[in-house]
């Protein structure tokens, strides 16, 4: 109990301190899980679309490999990363092993197959009658598609929580493609691994808050747009 105070004491110590080298991680972290989740939007949203409102050749093997990355452990993620991105990889000519780009990367690996597979489950549960009335309202494929996503925003809103709530916890793929390097690529997740390692165990705490306080803003706000949107 004691040293669960002392963490909270130290965060907001941090906090009120205004600590340069605590914003600046924090700082990453957003950037890194924002541009990961934004990213795996804009790729699986429509993707998951494709896959929940046609039948194609090869579709169910396709989400089989989608289904399989939803238990990816992030170290594998980190794995196929490190080697893409590695001097002798397909991308090793970038230099971009270690650096941010890389972490996004990786996030995005663990987090599109759950944007993916939650946005490919929800379309699938339109019924036929309700496709067939919208057809029969006249409307183009674009405005099919506008209908149908407003009518499953409750969905796919939950389907980017999920992705959100993945990368901003992963630290087992991050700390192998980002390496964890001070004032470069280290965010709250490695920091706090870091901490504990070496046994700085309020620190650890207080850099928790901070982590579980940012993914509190985060998910709230969705939460809030979520739920008003489903009043009005």
């Amino acid at each position: 109990m004691d040293l669960l105070l002392d963490g909270i004491k130290k965060a907001i110590e941090i906090i009120l301190s205004g600590d340069p080298e605590v914003f600046a991680i924090t700082l990453l972290t957003l950037k890194v899980c924002l541009l990961s989740i934004l990213i795996s939007t804009l790729i699986g949203l429509p993707l998951g679309m494709l896959l929940g409102l046609t039948r194609f050749r090869g579709r169910k093997f396709l989400l089989v490999f989608i289904n399989i990355g939803l238990g990816m452990p992030p170290v594998v993620a980190g794995l196929w990363i490190s080697l893409v991105l590695w001097r002798s990889g397909p991308l090793g000519d970038l230099s971009l092993l270690y650096t941010p780009t890389a972490i996004v990367m990786a996030q995005i690996l663990v987090s599109l197959p759950i944007v993916t597979s939650l946005t490919c489950t929800a379309f699938q549960q339109i019924s036929e009658k309700m496709l067939l009335q919208i057809k029969a309202l006249g409307a183009t494929r674009l405005q099919t598609l506008w209908i149908l996503i407003k009518q499953l925003k409750m969905a796919i809103l939950a389907a980017l929580m999920a992705g959100f709530g993945r990368v901003i916890a992963e630290v087992g793929a991050a700390m192998m493609v980002g390496g964890n390097i001070q004032g470069d690529t280290r965010i709250l997740t490695t920091t706090i691994v870091m901490e504990v390692s070496k046994g700085n165990f309020d620190i650890a705490l207080a850099l928790s808050f901070i982590l579980l306080s940012v993914a509190l803003m985060i998910t709230g706000a969705l939460t809030f747009f979520q739920q008003r949107k489903r009043i009005s």
